[in-house]
């Protein structure tokens, strides 16, 4: 298996929902109108709790100054697990479940922390830039390392390691965070991002508008119910995660590949 280390410099950020109204010219330009931007590498996730959002540096530099959004301190690299040849376009994605036994174990035994982004296309691992020559070291003996320059993926110089680098003794880790699992269904589907003109109106609303007020909110999670919504245009693909109760209100008659999922999260 080969390990892909993209180009992209990401930054990781909270936006408060109070606050999501200044962002949004920033946002619809983002999503909407990138060939106006240099940003290659944009998703956005609505919560109940906040939206999150994973945007490279030209991205960034969109969004205004604000109370209302929290930056984590550092910067982020996407990698992303294939098979097949050396060529990023050409080669086929990894399932989560071998994700996370092949790299996220690894790095956890190394108390690496990261960041897991799910798409219609693939999944990525995200860590911390500071920690990549730790990570590059980890899994180097699992997979071959390539960093992709330009849509290529090439052989990825050796970034060194800390010395007295000890492999640790395995042992059972205790599961320290509870899983919960929502009651409803997940979509998961792609849009040709020739098409978005069209639904871009639709998208708009839920993205910005379809929260509801905040009682109506938390019967949904009393209920079992929890509002999820995620947009992502990463090198020229969109995709959209969304629960069903949206998908039927909002985008029922967009004609898309549609895959119905169920979900946990950690609490």
């Amino acid at each position: 298996m080969e390990l892909h280390i993209l180009e992209h410099s990401l930054k990781v950020a909270s936006i408060e929902k109070e606050g999501i109204q200044i962002c949004t010219h920033g946002l619809v330009k983002l999503a909407f109108l990138a060939s106006r931007t240099r940003c290659k590498f944009f998703s956005l996730t609505e919560t109940p709790e906040d939206y999150t959002l994973i945007v490279d540096e030209e991205g960034f530099k969109e969004l205004p100054q604000s109370e209302h959004i929290s930056v984590a301190d550092a910067t982020w690299v996407a990698l992303n697990v294939v098979s097949g040849g050396g060529n990023a376009s050409n080669s086929q994605p990894i399932g989560v479940t071998k994700i996370a036994k092949s790299v996220i174990a690894p790095l956890a035994d190394h108390n690496i922390s990261v960041f897991m982004l799910s798409t219609y296309q693939t999944d990525f691992i995200l860590v911390r830039e500071r920690d990549l020559p730790m990570v590059t070291h980890t899994l180097s003996s699992e997979f071959t390392l390539l960093r992709v320059v330009n849509g290529e993926a090439v052989a990825a110089p050796h970034l060194g390691a800390a010395n007295g680098f000890v492999k640790p003794k395995l042992a059972p880790r205790p599961v320290i965070h509870p899983l919960s699992s929502p009651s409803n269904m997940f979509c998961v589907t792609s849009l040709d991002p020739d098409t978005l003109p069209s639904v871009a109106t639709l998208l708009m609303d839920v993205m910005f508008y379809s929260g509801g007020s905040k009682e109506a909110s938390a019967a949904s999670e009393d209920s079992g119910h929890i509002r999820f919504f995620s947009f992502s245009l990463i090198e020229g693909y969109v995709s959209l995660v969304m629960d069903e109760q949206t998908t039927q209100r909002s985008l029922i008659n967009v004609p898309c590949p549609l895959e119905m999922l169920s979900s946990f999260t950690v609490t």
